[in-house]
């Protein structure tokens, strides 16, 4: 039997607006994606980093389809600041820079109706297949068939981070968002504020921790709590929805036995990020820091 469609608002997003000729210019010199290569419709993940490769927002970006702006689907509560950051840099550019009070959907499961999909400003989300479709201005009466914490479980089981529930300001690296392995790091286009760290930590393989989708047998506790090996701490768990979660563990302790508050922790890698912790050869970063 076919899986439903569910759908819902998510009330802590919104979205920011960039406009004006020199909107693509202005942002590719800035974010970590690839934003000159949207075509109109298209999206990416990206993020905003400090010179020093340090996370400090990360959103969608949607080139309208009629090729006069860019969208910025972002967390409410740090658009203020992402918009202040991005207008420092503005100089003569002819770019505008506005919050709008666009409602932000999602959706996963099935596709949406055409009819939904059609009135909004809808694509895949970039990340994951699995992950569904993001609706930015859907209809007032689009259908609502879910919950937020419906969608919090889902990107939780999928192992998708959510910036402001497991970033630290000034303090997370791209890759230890999985930003690099999940479509949001362009290792093509040119420079960007944080790229020198970046892609140093990329070709030289020195990431040490990595967010990581964990489970338990009981709810886990609060964010920020210490997780154990042998008592030693190796991570703290980010965001949690009943008994699953992400937690910023060093990379080789994902095999290991864990314990957050005294219980039980498990590692569930998705094959993506699995991949990513097998250990490379010196050939095989040879090859990488080539190709």
């Amino acid at each position: 039997m076919p899986s439903p469609t569910h759908m819902t608002r998510l009330e802590n997003r919104t979205v920011l607006k960039l406009s004006g000729a020199d909107r693509v210019r202005f942002l590719q010199g800035l974010v970590t994606a690839d934003i000159a290569a949207l075509e109109p419709g298209d999206a990416t993940w990206s993020a905003c980093l400090t010179p020093q490769g340090r996370w400090q927002a990360d959103f969608f970006v949607v080139s309208d389809p009629d090729d006069t702006c860019l969208l910025l689907d972002c967390a409410a509560e740090q658009a203020e600041n992402l918009k202040t950051t991005l207008q420092r840099f503005r100089l003569r550019s002819d770019v505008q820079l506005e919050l709008t009070a666009l409602p932000v959907h999602v959706a996963w499961g099935n596709p949406p109706p055409d009819s939904v999909l059609e009135n909004a400003i809808s694509f895949r989300d970039p990340r994951l297949e699995d992950a569904g479709w993001r609706l930015i201005d859907a209809a007032p009466d689009t259908p609502i068939t879910a919950t937020e914490q419906d969608y919090n479980l889902h990107r939780l089981i999928l192992g998708l981070p959510d910036g402001v529930q497991d970033c630290e300001v000034g303090r997370t690296l791209a890759a230890e968002a999985n930003l690099d392995l999940l479509g949001g790091v362009s290792w093509k286009k040119g420079c960007y504020m944080g790229q020198e760290v970046t892609a140093r930590m990329h070709y030289r393989t020195l990431v040490k921790r990595r967010l990581m989708p964990v489970a338990a047998t009981s709810p886990l506790p609060a964010p920020g709590t210490p997780v154990l090996c042998d008592g030693v701490e190796v991570g703290t768990l980010r965001s949690s929805q009943d008994h699953v979660g992400l937690a910023l563990l060093k990379t080789d302790a994902a095999n290991n036995q864990l314990t957050c508050a005294t219980h039980p922790l498990v590692v569930r890698l998705p094959a993506w990020l699995e991949t990513a912790l097998k250990p490379q050869t010196p050939s095989d970063s040879h090859s990488t820091e080539k190709s």
